[in-house]
């Protein structure tokens, strides 16, 4: 759940769990898109509870390979694989591609509703490269293996203050802050 207040030229935001979320019906992902799915969840639980809630739906984009894993990141590999399953089926298929076609990136969508109404849906990206084998023992997911040609490094090599200030969440979470301050 989200609570705002706007102030002259700042924004005050609280963040709070949704309460009961674990007994609320589940929202199925299945929209082909990160927006739709992100959308999606936000106006299903902003009917569910009061105040306004925010979603999101975030993942890898390989264009070599078709768009994979995209908005199947989490479910790459099957349902209840480990981010090392996950990764190890990105690198073999990532064996046979060459040069360019490493290019990755990281893609979130954040979706804002109140009462089944949405207010507004943002997005934002980080490119990189997928390296052939992983490095570094921070962040989750694909990390060890997104390099970030910026900071020479991968995700999972760099502080969660320096991963925050690039990523594709910081940075659709501080458009986020921009759209809610637009409509305050």
């Amino acid at each position: 759940m989200l609570a705002a207040a706007a102030a002259q030229r700042s924004l005050r935001v609280e963040l709070e769990a949704l309460l009961g979320f674990d007994e609320l019906p589940a929202f199925e992902e299945n929209a082909p898109t990160f927006a739709e799915n992100a959308a999606g969840k936000a106006l299903h639980y902003s009917r569910l509870r009061d105040g306004m809630v925010f979603a999101d739906d975030s993942g890898l984009v390989v264009p070599a390979l078709g768009g994979a894993p995209g908005v199947h990141s989490a479910r790459y590999a099957g349902p209840d694989a480990t981010n090392v399953q996950r990764i190890e089926k990105l690198l073999g298929e990532m064996r046979s591609k060459t040069g360019n076609e490493g290019a990755a990136y990281f893609v979130c969508a954040i979706a804002l509703a109140e009462k089944g109404r949405a207010i507004a849906v943002v997005t934002d990206r980080v490119d990189g490269d997928i390296l052939e084998s992983p490095r570094g023992t921070g962040g989750f997911g694909y990390d060890p293996v997104f390099y970030f040609p910026a900071l020479e490094k991968t995700f999972a090599e760099l502080s969660a203050e320096k991963k925050n200030q690039f990523s594709h969440r910081g940075k659709a979470f501080r458009r986020l802050l921009g759209a809610i301050s637009s409509v305050l």
